[in-house]
């Protein structure tokens, strides 16, 4: 996994780059600029296209005027530059590649009253005007500039950050900063980036390497990680010759009800095509055949013999798909939570719990719960946005010791330690039903085989939103059902 920085650690890598490659701060500033222009002229390679880039007077104002001048390198010809003077002060690299551009005879414009702004039809603006450092709302002529930016309805494309969008932290609400068509974002994303808030800012965001020392970068203490293909790569453990049915773990799935068991044929499907080696899955007597027909390959417990089987066999249990929030499943429920034996808790697991908070204290340590974001205010109380959720995630996680799985399009896997995981798979497409479902058998079928509860939450997370990106290169919408048999065809992309 790769850490995730905050604006100002993002400050001491450049300053601690800068002294250890060596390099100058310009020329650091001009990497940046390069990296930029080669990402946007791959989504806007019409160089007769207007651009106007409009420039602050701090650093990201000289990453705006160093885009202009390689923009005019590359042949983009119809290139307008505006300078804001609503301070005093400007950078010195600001400055510096002023000068580099005056030489090129770019006409420039100063704009000292933010009324004077004319668009042109079509122009693209590339927003240039501040960076990562603002931590406070905008007001007076940069609020005002940027109003007026969005309201003409042209194609914005920001320069690391939209003007106005704090990296980390609570966003504003309402949001009153720059509406990005694209972000190009230097070295990392921003934390920020990950949260439903941020689409007020960015419709979508790129990262380019701008050549920051990525081993320092690791090596800074941040509890925010970015799960990577890497890591599922080195995590997933291999299937080895003369290894059997036994070898991959035993899974059990407490799911279903009468009018539910959709839920619990679909988190048993996934834990089969994740690969566990056998699952039991205990419903109703009602949905024997439903269970014998789709998934001839899983055995059946009846609910009456639980509390009579012997649970210590089982590798995973799985808890919670569609299973109901009556008596009988409360109990069932009291039952697992007593063994002490590490669960996976999804769906009406949750809604009991939130229905009897003391059950949380029961909740056994390294167990974890999938929790969307309706089930965890229902567990945790009521947010006001999705920053001071993670935030009560995280503290959940450290006092219950457990891992939570909190769903989201990027979703956050926080865990006793502290950390959260963000995890950068998974799409629009995948917004159907039962794709919780599916996330708990996968969940459970890596916690079957012999992976550590987080790392069987990391790697469900990452390989549930991978199979959709998969399918949806070819689909419009996915169904959980279609998903969970695409499981293995991405599983063998790392069978090498």
């Amino acid at each position: 996994m790769k850490n995730l920085l905050t604006a100002s650690q993002i400050r001491a890598v450049d300053a601690y780059t800068i002294q250890q490659q060596p390099i100058s701060s310009i020329d650091l500033m001009e990497q940046a600029a390069v990296a930029f222009v080669e990402t946007f002229m791959m989504a806007y390679p019409n160089q007769q296209r207007a651009v106007l880039v409009a420039c602050g007077q701090g650093n990201n104002g000289g990453d705006g005027l160093a885009i202009a001048r390689i923009l005019r390198d590359k042949g983009f010809s119809n290139i307008r530059v505006l300078l804001t003077q609503f301070s005093q002060s400007s950078s010195a690299d600001y400055l510096l590649n002023l000068e580099r551009l005056k030489k090129t005879n770019q006409s420039i414009a100063i704009l000292t009253r933010p009324n004077e702004l004319e668009l042109l039809k079509d122009e693209i603006v590339v927003d240039a005007l501040l960076g990562s450092g603002l931590n406070k709302p905008l007001s007076g002529a940069y609020a005002e500039l940027v109003s007026l930016i969005n309201e003409s309805g042209a194609t914005v494309i920001s320069v690391d950050v939209p003007t106005g969008f704090s990296s980390e932290g609570e966003i504003q609400q309402p949001y009153q900063g720059i509406k990005a068509d694209l972000t190009i974002s230097f070295q990392l994303p921003k934390i920020n980036f990950f949260f439903p808030e941020s689409t007020k800012a960015l419709n979508r965001f790129k990262v380019v390497p701008i050549g920051l020392k990525e081993a320092y970068i690791q090596s800074l203490p941040s509890h925010w990680k970015l799960i990577t293909n890497q890591f599922v790569n080195d995590t997933l453990k291999p299937r080895e010759s003369f290894s059997h049915k036994g070898t991959y773990g035993h899974a059990l799935v407490l799911a279903g009800n009468t009018e539910t068991m959709g839920a619990a044929l679909l988190a048993t499907g996934a834990c089969l095509h994740s690969g566990v080696g056998l699952v039991t899955t205990c419903i109703p007597q009602s949905g024997l055949t439903a269970l014998n027909v789709s998934l001839p390959e899983a055995m059946f417990l009846s609910r009456e013999a639980l509390q009579k089987t012997t649970l210590n066999k089982y590798q995973a249990i799985a808890v919670g798909p569609g299973l109901g929030v009556d008596k009988d499943q409360t109990q069932l429920l009291e039952y697992l939570l007593a063994q002490n034996q590490t669960l996976v808790l999804d769906a009406d697991a949750l809604n009991i719990i939130a229905g009897r908070k003391e059950l949380l204290e029961k909740i056994p340590q390294k167990s974890i719960i999938t929790p969307h974001l309706k089930e965890f205010d229902r567990l945790f109380g009521e947010h006001q946005n999705w920053w001071q959720r993670v935030e009560t995630a995280r503290q959940k996680a450290h006092v219950l010791q457990i891992i939570i799985v909190l769903k989201n399009q990027y979703t956050f896997v926080c865990l006793p330690t502290g950390d959260v995981c963000i995890n950068p798979t998974g799409n629009p497409a995948m917004a159907q039903g039962g794709m919780g479902d599916v996330l708990t058998g996968m969940i459970t079928s890596f916690m079957a085989q012999g992976h550590a509860s987080a790392e069987a939450a990391i790697l469900g997370v990452y390989l549930h939103g991978k199979t959709g990106d998969a399918l949806a290169k070819s689909h419009g919408v996915i169904s959980a059902s279609t998903l969970f048999k695409a499981i293995p065809k991405i599983l063998k992309e790392y069978d090498q």
